[in-house]
């Protein structure tokens, strides 16, 4: 019996930088089929659009941690500079970036069963963008109550 856990990760910002949000979703699937077990979403604040792509990770991250899931976790990101990076593909150039990279890295250390990152097109990766959207249209609300 094949297990393993699926992670779908988006992070955005409307403007870049501007008001951004990350999304999560997590499934444990058996034998090809799949059952969502988590879903997240966080508003981050003001970022790039990058840096939101690396905190949804990060939030992602966090959460399994609570799991502390012993199969093989297979991440899907619609960015494909995240992917690259993390597999050493791409060179970290961004300053901004590096202590997320880091921060990142670190806790992958933590995963026993392993784990592998893959490049999806954003339309496969709909529902964690939804939440991330819906971090950032929680957060803007919230944002523009206190204002008045």
């Amino acid at each position: 019996m094949a297990e393993m856990i699926y992670v779908y990760t988006d992070g955005g910002s409307r403007g870049n930088p501007g008001p951004a949000g990350c999304g999560v979703v997590i499934q444990k699937c058996i034998d090809g089929k799949c059952a969502t077990i988590g879903e997240y979403h966080r508003y981050i604040g003001e970022t790039t659009n990058n840096q939101a792509e690396y905190q949804a990770l990060l939030l992602a991250l966090d959460e399994l941690s609570k799991l502390n899931p012993t199969q093989k976790v297979l991440f899907h990101l619609d960015s494909r500079l995240v992917v690259e990076q993390i597999k050493g593909t791409y060179k970290m150039k961004n300053a901004g970036l590096k202590p997320l990279f880091d921060r990142v890295k670190q806790q992958l250390d933590t995963f026993h069963g392993g784990y592998q990152f893959e490049y999806i097109p954003r339309e496969r990766n709909a529902h964690a963008d939804r939440l991330a959207n819906k971090a950032m249209d929680e957060g803007m609300r919230s944002t523009n109550e206190q204002v008045l």
